[in-house]
């Protein structure tokens, strides 16, 4: 814990170094030992103010208070830091606290156990895994596209670069003898032809 000290128009007295360092030592059992805190006291008018930042593994907290007489800055500092690291680490073990949900689906299907074999001397135990009554089938979507069919007839050539032009993974069209064909881009980058009977 590294405690630095700036003082403004006014003297840090070592009663005030004890106030903040005995404050600090509170949030060592939440931060740890390894953070630092930079204390600003500064005297305007008849306006004491005390400024107080801890920054450690979680981001920076500020503590501002302003008083008539410098202790009394000092602890409403200090209590406003203490009430922002315990608020930020409530919020944290709340989310790590939460369940993971290792499946989705329905409940476990159950277990039918029974015996297979000509005599209960011969016998072998089997376990029969039963399946949901009803299965959940995800619709597909569908969207129509003009867009991937050639209106004229093409040679191959054309159509491939016609496929390129409107980068389309699947391209349809008419060779000059009028027979269906379909381009498509598999997964390594190649183009495939496909001949429809």
């Amino acid at each position: 814990m590294n405690v630095e000290y700036t003082g403004r128009q006014c003297e840090i007295t070592p009663d005030i170094r004890k106030q903040v360092e005995v404050g600090l030592k509170k949030l060592t059992r939440i931060l740890g030992d390894n953070f630092e805190s930079k204390v600003i006291l500064s005297v305007e008018k008849h306006r004491c103010k005390a400024e107080i930042t801890v920054a450690g593994r979680i981001n920076q907290v500020v503590g501002l208070a302003e008083s008539t007489e410098m202790n009394l800055a000092v602890g409403e500092a200090l209590d406003k830091i203490e009430r922002q690291v315990v608020k930020h680490r409530a919020r944290t073990r709340n989310i790590k606290r939460q369940a993971k949900k290792k499946w989705v689906g329905e409940a476990p299907l159950p277990e039918l156990r029974m015996a297979v074999g000509t005599s209960t001397k011969t016998a072998i135990p089997v376990v029969v895994h039963t399946f949901p009554a009803a299965t959940r089938i995800t619709e597909a979507h569908v969207v129509s596209s003009s867009d991937s069919v050639a209106l004229r007839p093409m040679t191959l050539e054309e159509a491939v670069k016609e496929a390129e032009f409107r980068d389309r993974d699947v391209f349809v069209f008419r060779d000059a003898e009028g027979r269906v064909k379909v381009l498509h881009r598999k997964k390594d980058g190649k183009m495939e032809l496909i001949e429809a009977p």
